[in-house]
């Protein structure tokens, strides 16, 4: 499982025009799932995104994580985070979960983000999407649940 974490000031989704989600500040966290991640994957993404301490305490250090700062979590699921580009131009998908795979994975790491006591907004799966943001800082953290970087 792969996540994209931006710290931001504000982050909106929208589909047909119509905003689904959105918060005034927190994360916004962009998920792949992939063809062998478990529910073992999504413990150790939501895990390690609730414990990541990348906002301000009060002397500006990033010392604090989410719960502590009031923000929340926009949860954005997103399949080309598992785009292969290492052989020419067009990305490979192969290692991107099926839709019933990546859709339970992408629930279950919402619910857990909430039994950790997050706020969190989500996007549509399997939508086009909008997204927009103000990446705050820019603090952007790349997470793999594999560890593969």
């Amino acid at each position: 499982m792969r996540a994209v974490v931006q710290r931001v000031s504000r982050a909106e989704v929208r589909v047909d025009g119509r905003t689904i989600g959105g918060i005034a500040g927190g994360l916004c966290v962009l998920l792949g799932v992939a063809v062998d991640d478990t529910q073992a994957d999504a413990q150790a993404v939501a895990s390690k995104v609730t414990g990541l301490r990348i906002f301000r305490d009060n002397e500006g250090l990033m010392n604090r994580p989410l719960a502590e700062s009031g923000g929340a979590l926009l949860l954005i699921s997103q399949f080309t985070l598992h785009g292969d580009v290492r052989k020419g131009r067009r990305p490979s998908f192969i290692t991107a979960a099926r839709e019933e795979l990546a859709r339970a994975l992408y629930e279950l790491t919402g619910k857990l983000l909430e039994r950790e006591g997050l706020h969190v907004a989500y996007g549509e799966f399997g939508a086009m999407m909008d997204v927009e943001l103000v990446n705050d800082g820019p603090v952007t953290i790349l997470i793999d649940s594999k560890r593969t970087f």
